[in-house]
């Protein structure tokens, strides 16, 4: 037993005390500090949000918090006392015993999270039961409880699926679910609602407030989104290059801000494009029914992109958009309906399609982490495709792959650097450019900015927009960002449980009168309000009764 077992104390006791944090990373130069002298405190039924850019320390102190440091770092100075204790003193037999049951993470990227192998219950109830926390039928009930507080579908079954089986927002809810298995003291959650639509990501915020107000245990909550922390945090703490830039209580922060930075964050807007009508149908889908077995996904999709213009496909968790994405490029072929791809029919089996066809549709993914290879360097993922595709070979492909880099505006010695050594904007610029290397006519962007920072994020959109002006390529633009589809689309698709509720142009999508669950959609965008999670719920759960009443 270690000196920080025991007695868990009271709401209000401090539970969590950092003093002068220092964390130095290796680079080629030598050591870097990325964290620099940070204080924190955290208390007993308090959410503390740590908001700031890509790269600005939030992570690194969150994980700190756990007495963690990536490969690679190092803490180099301060102390990080938990319940009296020093983690950075504790060994790491003692640091496993605190993990998980007092101290619990929800990483960013649930699909990185979860060992595929394994069903979604077994890896929830391995927590408790490693631990001592419960038996295995105990867990189980408490995790069908946790699953319907999440609003999780089927929550009596749905833990018996595997992770590949549930849509991205339902995979992050269930990890969520895994962190609080235990009830811990504090639980950090890592962009968990980053990746989840609007109205899923409302169910998750307030639940994770009804956790940490019920148990009296504490989070610290990282995002890059003021509007979402505004709704969970009690103070929050603004952060640049690892360094505070100030501190304060939530509404002070939101309505009074000291710093210029923090004040570029709560004004910061989107880019916006203009709105483009084609007169050619690049894709054109009829009809279209798609299933996973015996379950029924879409249901009598139809929908057309024009040539050189944006759709935007917005909907739920689990409302069909990614098995649309997957049914367009064959990884999923349908049970009924036609596709048209310039004008001619095409096989919905990827299999049965041409290689000038697959050259002609590509895909972009929603977390790059996942599908850039992280043991090839950038020229063999750019590589790749262009001698596929095109056949290219030695100084012609170094050329072409030169010439990919500098559209998505990365310098030619990226060429040489593996995935690890680029930041997530930067991935996700080369995951782009990997499409591109095909010189496709449609792609297809699932999710491409919703795992990013808002600058990141604006970069992206603006090249996105740029691309296509310069090269003039379609894109079938799959989020559940209601800002990013008022920057980048010509066209809105709403979808819901399969089925496409309204489509039109982007102007009417926006403008009233909505159908009920466009409403719901547009209701559900969190506003720079701490009350205004409270305040919308009685809205929403009306404007739901009507929609299942439809």
């Amino acid at each position: 037993m270690t000196k920080l077992d025991g007695v868990r104390g009271t709401k209000g006791d401090v539970i969590l005390d950092v003093r002068g944090l220092r964390i130095g990373a290796k680079s080629k130069a030598g050591w870097a500090e990325i964290v620099k002298g940070i204080d924190l405190t955290l208390r007993r039924g308090e959410i503390l949000g740590l908001i700031g850019e890509s790269g600005a320390g939030k992570s690194t102190i969150g994980l700190a918090a756990l007495g963690y440091v990536k490969p690679g770092c190092r803490i180099t100075d301060g102390t990080i006392l938990f319940a009296g204790g020093d983690l950075s003193e504790l060994s790491e037999a003692e640091l496993r015993r605190l993990r998980g049951v007092r101290i619990a993470y929800v990483a960013q990227s649930a699909a990185a999270a979860f060992n595929p192998a394994h069903r979604l219950i077994d890896q929830y109830t391995e927590v408790a039961v490693v631990h001592g926390v419960s038996d295995a039928a105990s867990a189980r009930a408490q995790a069908v409880e946790l699953y319907r507080k999440l609003h999780l579908p089927d929550p009596g079954t749905f833990g018996e699926r595997f992770p590949h089986q549930v849509s991205g927002g339902q995979l992050q809810r269930a990890m969520v679910a895994m962190a609080l298995a235990c009830k811990p003291d504090i639980t950090v959650f890592d962009e968990p609602t980053t990746a989840l639509d609007v109205t899923t990501q409302i169910e998750v915020l307030a639940a994770i407030k009804d956790v940490v107000r019920d148990f009296h245990t504490a989070a610290i909550y990282i995002t890059h989104d003021l509007a979402v922390v505004a709704q969970l945090a009690d103070r929050i703490m603004v952060l640049r290059h690892g360094e505070l830039v100030e501190e304060g209580n939530t509404r002070q922060i939101l309505e009074q801000p000291s710093a210029d930075y923090t004040r570029q964050l709560l004004r910061r807007d989107p880019p916006k494009s203009d709105t483009t009508t084609a007169s050619r149908k690049i894709l054109t889908v009829s009809s279209v029914d798609a299933a996973y077995g015996s379950i029924k996904v879409l249901h009598d999709v139809s929908l057309s992109v024009g040539e050189g213009t944006t759709v935007a496909v917005v909907g739920e968790s689990g409302s069909g958009k990614s098995t649309l994405a997957r049914v367009v490029t064959g990884l999923l072929p349908c049970s009924k309906g036609t596709l048209l791809f310039d004008g001619k029919a095409i096989n919905s089996s990827l299999k049965r399609r041409s290689l000038d066809l697959r050259r002609r549709i590509q895909l972009v993914h929603q977390t790059p982490d996942t599908s850039l290879n992280p043991r090839h360097r950038v020229r063999e993922v750019l590589g790749r495709p262009l001698a596929f595709y095109h056949g290219l070979t030695g100084r012609l492909r170094t050329a072409r792959m030169i010439q990919l880099l500098e559209q998505i505006e990365l310098d030619p010695t990226f060429l040489d650097r593996f995935p690890e050594e680029l930041s997530g904007g930067q991935k996700q610029r080369l995951c782009i450019a990997r499409a591109l290397s095909a010189k496709p006519d449609l792609i297809i962007c699932d999710e491409v900015t919703s795992a990013l920072d808002q600058s990141v994020a604006q970069g992206i959109l603006r090249l996105l927009m740029d691309l296509q002006k310069n090269l003039g390529v379609s894109y079938l633009f799959i989020t559940h960002d209601l800002q990013t589809v008022r920057a980048i689309a010509d066209e809105v698709v709403v979808m819901n449980q399969g089925l496409i509720v309204e489509q039109g142009p982007k102007d009417e999508f926006f403008a009233p009168p909505h159908h009920p669950y466009t409403q719901l959609l547009l209701t559900s965008v969190p506003q720079m309000d701490p009350e205004w999670l409270d305040s919308i719920q009685e809205t929403r759960a009306a404007l739901a009764r009507t929609i299942s009443l439809a």
